[in-house]
């Protein structure tokens, strides 16, 4: 079997859950899992820059390749010596493979056992996805990591449609697995199954009797309940392989996150916490606080005490409540540094608290914590 191009270390199991710690050494660096991943859907996390990025201890970040493709597109990445150089992060980058932006924004879309056609959300013109151009969009991008393409199933579905869209998955995965990438470009297969037990069970078999490089479960976090949400993970994990990364897509509430750790996930992502600074809503350790509030109008403390980001060490309520209500970009880009570190210091954390076999109290102390109100 050919050598990954990627190197995943177990380093601890704890003992009161399946939660894990562990490393992924890559091309562009050695990254600590369990990890969240920044989303940088088109070559930027809104309004940050790489430097912030690195400060606020982000490894990993996500960009997407069915929005890189359409603008600038792959041959004015690949002309600027790839993603990393076009945009200026020295980091490891995944990239989704489109396979959720066709599920979430295109409309009248034709699903096919060759792909996907439908009309792009920019300008309207006919596109199609196949597992071959997702694959070589990804490859040209130059990701250190890339995804299998695959359907979303929609929240609900009918046993028969996911049964169906499940296999179809599965045989675009060995497709994906034959169109050539570059040498250190790891690709993660991609778990689907909806809500039913037994289609998540024949994914996850399937897909890890194919030499992927890691393994990721997609379909989650649109739209079920939270117990939906840990079945789904309990009928995949225990069918991934303990020596490779395993990576939950699309989740950044902190419930969501500390239920896929504690059931032994690595990887992570949401837009949930850049999304949410925008609007003025910001996660504290005690709850979510929103910036437009007006009793937050004469407040000089920072948004929360206890985190270490620098708009907490630098700003005040107040100030950051100004930025809001008068609408400037620096608000923004503020509370967006306080989202992203307050999550990744959640899962540093959480990370300590498994190597000290405490990972569960460690998880029931920050959710009581943090209430009822956990990020949505």
């Amino acid at each position: 079997m050919m050598k990954s191009p990627i190197n995943f270390q177990l380093k601890h199991q704890s003992k009161d859950s399946l939660a894990r710690t562990g490393t992924i050494t890559t091309q562009h660096g050695v990254v600590k899992t369990p990890m969240f991943m920044p989303v940088g859907t088109l070559a930027t996390v809104k309004s940050l820059s790489p430097e912030e990025i690195s400060e606020i201890g982000a490894g990993v970040i996500l960009s997407n390749t069915y929005h890189l493709a359409l603008r600038p597109g792959t041959d004015v990445i690949q002309l600027a010596g790839g993603i990393h150089r076009f945009m200026q992060y020295r980091g490891p980058i995944l990239t989704d493979s489109g396979g959720f932006q066709v599920f979430s924004l295109a409309k009248n879309r034709v699903i096919t056992e060759e792909g996907v056609t439908f009309r792009n959300h920019l300008n309207g013109d006919l596109m199609t996805l196949t597992p071959e151009i997702a694959t070589t969009k990804q490859k040209e991008i130059g990701a250190d990591i890339i995804m299998a393409f695959d359907e979303c199933i929609p929240y609900p579905a009918d046993y028969k449609y996911a049964k169906a869209s499940t296999e179809r998955t599965l045989r675009w995965a060995v497709r994906c697995l034959a169109t050539p990438r570059d040498s250190h470009q790891a690709m993660f297969g991609i778990v689907q199954g909806g809500e039913f037990p037994d289609l998540r069970e024949l994914s996850a078999k399937a897909t890890t009797a194919l030499p992927f490089d890691g393994f990721a479960i997609g379909g989650t976090s649109i739209g079920e309940p939270k117990a939906v949400f840990s079945n789904m993970l309990k009928a995949a994990v225990p069918h991934l392989p303990i020596d490779k990364p395993r990576y939950v897509m699309g989740i950044g509430s902190l419930d969501y996150i500390l239920e896929a750790i504690g059931q032994g996930i690595d990887m992570f992502d949401c837009v949930l916490p850049t999304r949410l600074a925008r609007h003025g809503a910001l996660m504290t350790t005690h709850g979510r606080l929103n910036i437009k509030d007006s009793e937050f109008e004469k407040d000089f403390s920072p948004i929360d005490s206890s985190c270490d980001c620098r708009t907490c060490k630098q700003h005040t309520r107040a100030y950051l409540r100004h930025l809001y209500r008068s609408d400037e970009l620096l608000g923004k880009r503020l509370m967006s540094i306080h989202n992203l570190r307050f999550l990744i210091k959640v899962v540093e954390g959480a990370r300590v608290a498994i190597e000290e076999d405490r990972f569960q109290s460690y998880a029931n102390k920050v959710l009581q914590s943090y209430g009822d109100d956990r990020g949505f």
